[in-house]
């Protein structure tokens, strides 16, 4: 007799092959790359040469979002002449959805053959040197949103037991360094803290996660992560750092504040999206 978290297991995985066949009716196209973009961050695919769009609410195991700056479609087509899949918006744990929800682009992602995930997302600033406007490469997480059950359900494997030593791909990070030096900005690199939302931090949980080795704070991208990593796929982390989580120095922090300065961060996060696909197409260039 299956027990409950097997059953919810089948019925997802029969959610994430109809959200397949939903995709490739209209877009018979692998994806060799595939995008989740956060709060503020969806203009990035403005620059993808569309060739098919899908409300989530047109794919079975995507729920519509109700977060500010997330209009939740699925946008397909090509970059830079990559076949390129980009999720505008994500669904979060705040909004009452459970991680494997949560998790359900990187599912369909890997479902519809993409071998890499980038995952976008607006964060608070826990370093003393980081600054809103500035963007941050992820080179790790902490997992304050206990996604990591999600994925061991499975027994345990080399693979699984390889990317826990840190599922971000340190050789995509540097394609995208390079990117940011030849375009002449700073790119900051650290670590990612997840917390499940949807309020901002006290001043002394902004100590916590600077003192438990926490850069940059959000409540997304690792369930993302967790799932894509698992499936063996690479993972690049970008995150737009939208206002400074210094507990010294407090400062009020409203959603319209984090997606104004997430906008502003379109232009870099584009063009180290694209140093990106380029690299995978053999193309050099700019954008």
């Amino acid at each position: 007799m299956r027990q409950p978290a097997e059953i919810d297991e089948v019925e997802h995985d029969q959610s994430l092959q109809r959200a397949s066949a939903a995709v490739r009716q209209v877009w018979n196209i692998t994806p060799r790359v595939a995008v989740v973009l956060g709060s503020g961050l969806g203009g990035v695919a403005d620059r993808i040469d569309v060739e098919a769009v899908l409300d989530f609410d047109e794919l079975p195991g995507l729920a519509t979002t109700t977060a500010p700056g997330h209009c939740g479609r699925l946008v397909c087509g090509r970059w830079a002449g990559v076949p390129v899949a980009a999720f505008q918006g994500r669904l979060h744990l705040y909004e009452g959805h459970q991680l494997s929800d949560a998790a359900a682009p990187a599912r369909l992602a890997h479902a519809l053959g993409a071998e890499t995930l980038v995952v976008l997302s607006a964060a608070g600033g826990l370093h003393p040197r980081l600054r809103p406007g500035d963007v941050m490469l992820i080179e790790d997480h902490i997992d304050l949103m206990f996604a990591g059950p999600m994925a061991g359900r499975r027994e345990e494997t080399p693979r699984r037991r390889a990317w826990r030593r840190s599922p971000y791909d340190g050789k995509l990070g540097e394609i995208v360094a390079t990117a940011a030096r030849r375009e002449g900005f700073d790119l900051a690199r650290g670590v990612y803290v997840g917390v499940l939302g949807p309020n901002y931090e006290t001043r002394a949980e902004y100590r916590m996660l600077r003192r438990i080795g926490g850069d940059a704070v959000g409540m997304s991208t690792v369930p993302e992560v967790v799932v894509a990593a698992e499936a063996g796929m690479r993972v690049l982390g970008l995150c737009a750092i939208t206002n400074s989580g210094l507990p010294d120095a407090p400062q009020k922090t409203s959603a319209h504040d984090v997606l104004t300065v997430a906008e502003a961060t379109e232009q870099r996060l584009g063009v180290l999206v694209r140093a990106l696909v380029e690299s995978l197409s053999g193309v050099n260039g700019h954008g």
